[in-house]
């Protein structure tokens, strides 16, 4: 994956072929303002969705109880 960014280039990460996350290349470190001003845009957009009824300690809880609990070694 190092490789793959340091080209410039996102990498998917997937779990049984559902995405996950997006992972970017780092922006050069003259790009402080806009590296800011993007992740204030994320965090807005994220926090205008509506909130879970889940917590993350839950979630992360079922996944570990439901990968302990199968035969196959999970995918990353």
């Amino acid at each position: 994956m190092k490789r793959i960014t340091r080209a410039g280039q996102s990498v998917q990460i997937t779990d049984h072929g559902q995405p996950l996350w997006i992972a970017q290349p780092a922006l050069a470190r003259g790009d402080d303002a806009e590296r800011v001003r993007a992740i204030d845009e994320l965090l807005d957009e994220v926090l205008r969705q509506p909130v879970s009824p889940l917590s993350l300690s839950e979630i992360v809880k079922d996944g570990r109880w439901n990968v302990s609990r199968t035969s196959e070694p999970a995918a990353c």
